[in-house]
């Protein structure tokens, strides 16, 4: 209870570290925040080109929209993928970016990795908004959806904090971690039916002799969920279901109470360690 009545006397401090994190992420670019959307275009249209356009893969028709685009099926996987990636790596990497902050001024250092993660969520869903806008163009109206998204959205974002708060303290002590997650970042990403539909995992498959329910281990994966919940409600225009969004939800707060677990338990020594 004293740390959380930290956390909440900390609340002005956030706010400052959250608005100079929104301020700095394109400080003395030309294009500003127009860069928050040219690196996930840029990168949807490569994949379109090598999945859609090469590799032949074929979105499903969205029920009960009807849309069959393969660059909007890519896109509602591929923002909140790129919200978990530049989220994660970068409130994992907040302590050690504040090192210098940490050494001379106590406070919770929790708002530290706080801080940068609704600044990325903030930008994932103004990204978010100019994709609905599209979507207008091709006939989905999401307007309705709009709530729905933006508890998704909180939920993922109490999913990647949780993350960031466990990892980031652990590679105060063993900086090998941030070089090993951009392994399992890429790993990751190809386990999550980003650039192809679900419907491409076999229900079954044999290995060594013995048959494995490989769709239902795939599920564990909660980015999987994520991404389903997200294209329910942009590209299918349905409400998800409530098994992906009751799982999903255990696992944000499940992520969150072993991260802050892990945090707290490391954070007295942050100082010495830096």
């Amino acid at each position: 209870m004293a740390s959380v009545s930290e956390l909440v006397e900390a609340r002005e401090l956030f706010r400052n570290l959250t608005l100079r994190e929104l301020r700095g992420k394109y400080k003395q670019s030309t294009l500003g925040w127009a860069w928050s959307m040219i690196n996930p275009l840029a990168t949807m249209l490569i994949f379109a080109v090598i999945f859609h356009y090469v590799l032949k893969v074929e979105p499903p028709t969205g029920k009960p929209s009807g849309l069959h685009s393969f660059p909007f099926f890519l896109l509602c996987g591929l923002l909140p993928w790129n919200f978990l990636s530049v989220g994660l790596t970068a409130g994992m990497g907040a302590p050690l970016a504040n090192a210098g902050l940490i050494k001379k001024v106590y406070f919770p250092r929790e708002v530290l990795t706080a801080s940068v993660v609704t600044s990325w969520a903030v930008q994932f869903a103004i990204e978010l908004v100019v994709v609905v806008i599209a979507f207008l163009f091709v006939g989905n109206v999401t307007f309705q959806w709009l709530p729905a998204v933006v508890m998704v959205i909180l939920i993922q974002t109490v999913f990647v904090y949780g993350l960031a708060l466990g990892l980031g303290a652990i590679n105060v002590y063993f900086r090998d971690v941030q070089h090993f997650l951009g392994i399992a970042m890429q790993l990751w990403f190809y386990a999550t039916p980003i650039v192809y539909p679900i419907t491409l995992i076999p229900a079954h498959a044999k290995l060594f002799g013995h048959s494995l329910p490989m769709r239902a281990l795939y599920e564990l994966n909660p980015m999987v969920r994520f991404v389903a919940m997200y294209r329910d409600l942009l590209y299918n225009l349905r409400w998800f279901s409530l098994a992906d969004f009751l799982y999903v939800t255990g696992v944000a707060v499940v992520t969150l109470a072993i991260g802050r677990g892990i945090f707290l338990r490391l954070e007295p020594r942050f100082a010495e360690e830096l």
